[in-house]
C-alpha cells in the first residue's frame, strides 16, 4: 500500500478455518481490512471456496463483511477449483446486497460469466477475458 497498491487480495488462513480457530481468522481479516481502509485501498478477502464446506464459506464471508472488507472472492485461481455459481450465490446470501462478490477462477465462457453475475457476482476474474468478450459479441 505504501508503494501505491490500491487493491489488496487477502487469502484467508484455511488451516485456522479447518481447525475452528475463528479468532485467528477474524483478527487476520480485520487487521488487513483496517490497514487497507486506513490507506484508502480496496480489500478483497479470498476464501478459497473449493477447500471449504458450505458452513465455513458462510462464516468466513460473514466475518469479512463484519470487518468491512470491500469484497469476498471465490478463489485465487490456483487452488483445486474456481468459481461456481453455487458458491457465488452462497457468498452473496451471506454478505448481503451491499458488499462486492468477486467470482474468480475457471470462468472461461461468456455464459459462465453471465451465470456468475446472475448469481450475485459484482466482479469477474478470468484469464480468458478477451475470449469471453469476443464470444459475447464485444470487441477486445
Amino acid at each position: 500500500i505504501r508503494d501505491g497498491a490500491r487493491e489488496i487480495d487477502l487469502v484467508v488462513n484455511v488451516g485456522a478455518i479447518k481447525s475452528g480457530d475463528w479468532t485467528t481468522v477474524e483478527k487476520d481479516i480485520a487487521g488487513v481490512v483496517d490497514a487497507c481502509r486506513e490507506a484508502g485501498a480496496v480489500c478483497k478477502v479470498i476464501i478459497e471456496a473449493a477447500l471449504l464446506d458450505d458452513e465455513e464459506k458462510v462464516v468466513v464471508s460473514r466475518i469479512a463483511g463484519k470487518a468491512k472488507a470491500h469484497y469476498v472472492k471465490t478463489s485465487t485461481g490456483f487452488g483445486p477449483g474456481g468459481a461456481t455459481v453455487y458458491d457465488v450465490a452462497l457468498m452473496r446470501e451471506a454478505v448481503g446486497p451491499d458488499m462486492g462478490v468477486k467470482a474468480s477462477g475457471g470462468i472461461k465462457t461468456a455464459q459462465a460469466a453471465k451465470d456468475t453475475i446472475a448469481a450475485g457476482a459484482t466482479r469477474i476474474g478470468a484469464s480468458a477475458g478477451i475470449e469471453i468478450i469476443a464470444e459475447a459479441g464485444g470487441t477486445a
